[in-house]
């Protein structure tokens, strides 16, 4: 009986898998059992980090208005500011609204007293 040839396409599958771990340290990009190991917490830490992030940035923002606030007592607190931003239909976000604070702060100032007038 003639040899049977295995096919391609578990081969085609495994270097897809070395080529996403291939800056991978140690056995991690070597070994194909720990590169599916690795590649699933990756994969996982990715999925669970992408909303952590969007945390942390609206996190960072808050304090960085709130900072500025403080500083020179701009409006009572952070939300109040935020609730007259909404109450004057002002539609700023809180990302706009931390970059207008920390590069110019003047305009963060005009934007408060027209608010509470």
């Amino acid at each position: 009986m003639t040899r049977i040839r295995r096919g391609y396409i578990a081969r085609r599958r495994r270097t897809k898998m070395r080529l996403f771990a291939s800056t991978f340290r140690g056995a991690h990009s070597k070994l194909t059992r720990s590169i599916t190991q690795q590649k699933t917490r990756a994969l996982v830490s990715a999925h669970r980090d992408r909303g952590r992030q969007k945390r942390d940035f609206r996190r960072l923002w808050i304090t960085r208005i709130n900072a500025v606030i403080f500083e020179n007592r701009v409006s009572y607190s952070y939300s109040r500011l935020m609730h007259d931003l909404r109450k004057g239909q002002l539609l700023l976000n809180r990302k706009i609204l931390a970059q207008i604070a920390i590069s110019n702060r003047s305009c963060l100032y005009m934007i408060s007293n027209e608010i509470i007038k």
